[in-house]
């Protein structure tokens, strides 16, 4: 085979984020990837019915469109586009009342009453330089650019997020709005730095919103694909790849894959101390995810679900940090937390005239067997009375269905590995330098690396920097 500059292996969108970083400079590059489609966990599928497209993971994107080098990149012009509802968020109490996340702070704030004046205070300033605080916290764990910036978003996000909530807000409103959006962690709220999920995606919705891409999150990896054809790089599919022998004539390796993968593909040519930090890696939870094809729009007791793209469906911040401790523990919640999109509202692409898509997940233990479709079902019913007379045809994928679906997805975990303190830092292995491996020329670009899960393009590109300064002592930044 003649020689080639870079072959990346997983066609996911950090693994299509290297392969244009990388393209862009000039290599001539390759992706492989196992299935016979690209995408990884930001693919969309026809699930239930003929017409009707679902999401068979990511669904909406805040950290999508906040990311650096997606902005960077105006995908728009390879087909992108962003998909925005009047809410972005919406999360319903059982007196029929809800916390609502719209863009403007302001709006959101007044919602919440007596807790607004806290709630400017919380996100204001951060809101207000959004794109400095991205390019901080998008990246490896590094001395901050803007350390005063950085120190005052540490302050919150550093808490556990049960505890920040209760401190911060009086109301059970805004603690619940805030306990939900921490919750997208899947962590214990009562872990230390759990509350810096809530302050990631909660800047994000001011900042640029919770929208979803036109057709299908498929999207966002097709216009990725576009530009690195465009660029001249190949994609080849259904080419698994089992041991990086394979790919020798190639002078780098890029791995969207998880730890277990890289020790099946490169493991015998690791050193010892670092593949048993691979062998240590935690997972964490995983997720119980649902789809359904419904006959019209789901019947929400609070007006404001009727506008929202994504609804926070369990309660008070108190039945949310239940639900979460069960999950962390190792057992099924009778009340799940249940994350809940209707994208059809917005995007007529997704379903036929007059029919709606739903799609939702609950966190569940690690590779857990337990059907919990009753559970997820009973906490939409318990907001949308009527929800289940309106369903023509639903969809479950446990953890082991998704991990057949996509091998990233190692006993239904979507976050790329538990968000435990040291690995939200360091991951996967204790380095300074999470990108590079010990093997000259072998490189992790998966969301088992910095900054972790989200359809945002950045493990890939921070880890194609590092093989570029490497190589050639290039820098590009978005």
């Amino acid at each position: 085979m003649s020689r080639i500059d870079a072959i990346v292996v997983g066609a996911g969108p950090n693994g299509l984020a290297a392969a244009v970083t990388l393209a862009q400079a000039g290599w001539s590059v390759e992706v492989r990837e196992a299935a016979a489609r690209i995408g990884g966990a930001s693919r969309t599928d026809a699930l239930t019915l003929p017409g009707f497209q679902h999401d068979v993971c990511s669904a909406v994107h805040p950290t999508g469109a906040m990311s650096p080098f997606l902005r960077a990149l105006d995908l728009e012009s390879d087909g992108l586009e962003w998909v925005h509802a009047p809410i972005a968020l919406a999360h319903p109490l059982d007196d029929g009342s809800a916390g609502v996340l719209e863009t403007s702070i302001d709006a959101t704030a007044e919602r919440l009453g007596k807790d607004g004046r806290a709630y400017r205070k919380t996100f204001g300033p951060l809101v207000d330089r959004w794109q400095d605080l991205a390019t901080d916290i998008l990246r490896p764990i590094r001395i901050p650019q803007r350390p005063l910036l950085m120190a005052r978003f540490g302050l919150a996000a550093l808490q556990p997020a049960s505890r920040f909530a209760r401190s911060t807000f009086d109301g059970e409103t805004a603690r619940a709005l805030f306990a939900g959006i921490a919750a997208h962690g899947v962590v214990a709220l009562e872990n230390v730095a759990s509350a810096a999920i809530g302050m990631v995606l909660g800047v994000a919705g001011h900042a640029v919103g919770w929208p979803a891409a036109r057709g299908g999150s498929q999207a966002i990896t097709d216009a990725l694909a576009s530009r690195l054809r465009h660029l001249g790089g190949l994609i080849t599919t259904a080419v698994p790849v089992t041991d990086i022998a394979e790919l020798s004539h190639a002078r780098t390796i890029m791995l969207d894959v998880s730890p277990r993968q890289i020790l099946a593909l490169a493991g015998a040519r690791l050193p010892a101390r670092y593949r048993r930090e691979l062998e240590s890696f935690r997972y964490g939870p995983g997720v119980f995810k649902m789809d359904w094809a419904l006959a019209g729009p789901v019947p929400w007791t609070a007006d404001a679900c009727r506008s929202a793209l994504t609804v926070h469906l369990g309660g008070t911040l108190d039945e949310i940090a239940h639900a979460e401790r069960e999950m962390w523990e190792g057992r099924s919640a009778e009340k799940p937390f249940v994350l809940f999109t209707q994208p059809s509202l917005f995007d007529s692409t997704r379903a036929p005239s007059g029919k709606h898509t739903a799609w939702a997940y609950c966190h569940v233990p690690h590779n857990s067997p337990h059907d919990m479709s009753d559970r997820i079902e009973a906490q939409i019913e318990r907001f949308a009375p009527g929800f289940r007379d309106l369903i023509l045809a639903r969809r479950t994928l446990g953890p082991a269905a998704l991990e057949e679906r996509n091998a990233n997805l190692v006993g239904g975990v979507i976050t790329g590995g538990a968000q435990t303190l040291r690995q939200t830092f360091f991951r996967p292995a204790l380095r300074y330098d999470p990108y590079r491996t010990p093997v000259p020329g072998l490189y992790i670009c998966s969301s088992s690396t910095p900054p972790g899960a989200g359809v945002h393009g950045m493990c890939g590109y921070n880890a194609a920097l590092r093989a570029l300064r490497d190589r050639m002592k290039t820098k590009i930044r978005p």
